[in-house]
């Protein structure tokens, strides 16, 4: 592929992209690589906090507790 290549759209700009990764990184490193960039969607404090709602230090000791021995 020629790097002096003009880009002259967002599909094009997108279309090389891809294939470049693809290229470069095979079809699996190119999903990773394209998944870092995923903002979500969603209000992450609100939700955090509706899931926190409620939840004592012991609670989160006691599930500690539990995850490591079943190490």
């Amino acid at each position: 592929m020629n790097n002096q290549i003009m880009v002259k759209n967002m599909n094009t700009i997108r279309k090389l992209g891809i294939e470049t990764l693809n290229e470069n990184l095979g079809p699996i490193g190119m999903v990773e690589f394209i998944k870092q960039f995923d903002s979500g969607y969603g209000d992450y404090t609100k939700e955090r906090h509706n899931w926190l709602a409620g939840l004592t230090i012991e609670d989160i000791s006691t599930e500690i507790k539990k995850i490591k021995s079943t190490k």
